[in-house]
This record gives structure tokens, C-alpha cells and sequence, in this order.
């Protein structure tokens, strides 16, 4: 009998259940993987805003991962809000020390609602230490000109030079995501040593937004877990994430930027 793949989630705690460790260990369960957490920031938010963080020390950070590797078989590791340099430092040492594989970073920066979720020495912790340790690094267009310092970008060329930026930092593979930009199609540009792929799925009209960039990086880990390779993690990660906006009318929760279906494959809506 085949094994199920095991993925780890480091990232924050969402109340809500939409974003962070919440939106990881639903998706990793709607694409049949035993997930795991570990918690790297404690927040007080809803599908509004957050309206608090607390961020736990470094040492305990990194004593939750140790946990971990010492007693599991780790298949694929997403990493998703940091919010301290110290704390980005402590996960990249123990990730390194423990020799994980298929490691997606989601260099979580900003929320849904427009709320700061690090601190100013989070992006060149993750730049130095973080993004050359990633098999594949998963930015929105305001994080990749975060990390690039690029201009608001204008179409396809401008993500690719982005993504070609943040290679020559050191990245192994760079999937710029377009979603913030306009039109009728969502398109994602993967950069590899090997190349360039173009991801597109039809732009979903839906207010339920919250935890996307979370769930499309989680799903991208379970399909690395499952055995495929990094294009075709991205695309079925892509197509469940799209199947996950288009049936999120089912859900009924919050008054602001709701929550995707995580669970569609589950119940079949």
C-alpha cells in the first residue's frame, strides 16, 4: 500500500481558517497528505484585517521543527509568514541541519486586507538565507518588488524580469504570481534553471480571496510530496486553486475578503 506523503506548514496561525497554518493543513488534506504545523506567529484577524500579532522567540521556532524531523519522515516542507529576521534565520538553520527537500517558500510580506505581516529585516533574512535553500520561491507581484525593487509591473515581460531578478539572487525557481494584475485570466510565470513556464486559468469574479497566495504555495508542496515534478506541481496546484475560488459561493463566512473552498474536493462542490 502506498505511503501518504507527509508535508510540514511553518507559517502563522490564522483564527479565521482562511490564510496560514489553517489554509495548509486543510489543502494538504483535501490533496491527500498528512500535514503537520509548525506556528511561527500567533495573529488576530478575520476576513477584515488583522488587528494583532504575536510572534514567538526564535529558539521555540526552531525547537517546533527540531520536534518535528527528530520523530518524522518530512516528504515536502511550505514555508509562509515570518516575522522577524531572527526567526527566518532560525527556520533556514534548521531546515539546513535536517536536509529537507521540496521546500516552497511563500514569502508571506502583506495581507489580503493590506496589513503588514513583517518586519523590515525579514526580506534580506529570507533573500541571504531562505530563498538559495527554496526548490521553488512563490512571491505576488508586491513581494517581488519588494525583493527586487522593481516597478509595478505591466504585463508578462515584466513578471519574467522579475523573476529572472530574483534567480540571479540566488533562487533555484521563481514563480512570480499575477493575480494582483488586471484582465480576464490569472497568469503565473515559473522560472527554472531549465526554463520558462506560463500558467494560466480564467480570472474567477469572487470577493473570496483570503489565504490564495497560502494556498497555492501549500498545494504546490503536496504535489512536490506526491512525486511531481515543479511544473506540474504548479499547474495542478494552479487548477485546484482556481476549482477552490470558483466553488467558494458555497461557503457563507465573514463579512469581508472570505476564505476559498479548501475542502471542494472533498464534498464535490
Amino acid at each position: 500500500m502506498a505511503q501518504i506523503p507527509n508535508v510540514l506548514s511553518i507559517a502563522g496561525s490564522d483564527p479565521s481558517g482562511g490564510a496560514g497554518v489553517q489554509a495548509d493543513l486543510k489543502t494538504f488534506a483535501a490533496l491527500g497528505c498528512y500535514g503537520m504545523a509548525v506556528v511561527t506567529a500567533l495573529t488576530a484577524q478575520n476576513t477584515r484585517g488583522v488587528t494583532g500579532v504575536h510572534l514567538p522567540e526564535a529558539d521555540f521556532v526552531a525547537r517546533q521543527i527540531d520536534a518535528i524531523f527528530d520523530d518524522i519522515r518530512v516528504d515536502a516542507v511550505k514555508i509562509g509568514m515570518l516575522g522577524t529576521g531572527a526567526i527566518v534565520e532560525a527556520v533556514a538553520d534548521r531546515l539546513h541541519r535536517h536536509g529537507a527537500r521540496n521546500i516552497v517558500l511563500d514569502p508571506v510580506l502583506v495581507a489580503t486586507s493590506g496589513d503588514s505581516l513583517g518586519a523590515p529585516d525579514v526580506v534580506e533574512a529570507m533573500r541571504r538565507r531562505l530563498v538559495p535553500l527554496a526548490s521553488v520561491v512563490t512571491p505576488n507581484i508586491p513581494e517581488a518588488m519588494r525583493f527586487t525593487g522593481a516597478a509595478e509591473p505591466r504585463g508578462l515581460s515584466d513578471l519574467a524580469a522579475m523573476a529572472q531578478e530574483m534567480m540571479g539572487q540566488g533562487a533555484r525557481a521563481v514563480l512570480v504570481k499575477g493575480g494582483h494584475m488586471e484582465g480576464d485570466e490569472a497568469s503565473d510565470l515559473l522560472f527554472t534553471g531549465q526554463g520558462r513556464h506560463t500558467f494560466i486559468q480564467p480570472r474567477i469574479a469572487t470577493t473570496n480571496t483570503h489565504g490564495t497566495g497560502c494556498t497555492l504555495s501549500s498545494a504546490i508542496a503536496a504535489e512536490l510530496a506526491r512525486g511531481a515534478d515543479l511544473p506540474e506541481a504548479v499547474e495542478r496546484a494552479k487548477a485546484y486553486l482556481t476549482q477552490a475560488l470558483r466553488s467558494a459561493a458555497h461557503l457563507d463566512v465573514g463579512h469581508g475578503h472570505g476564505p476559498v473552498n479548501h475542502l471542494w474536493p472533498l464534498s464535490g462542490k
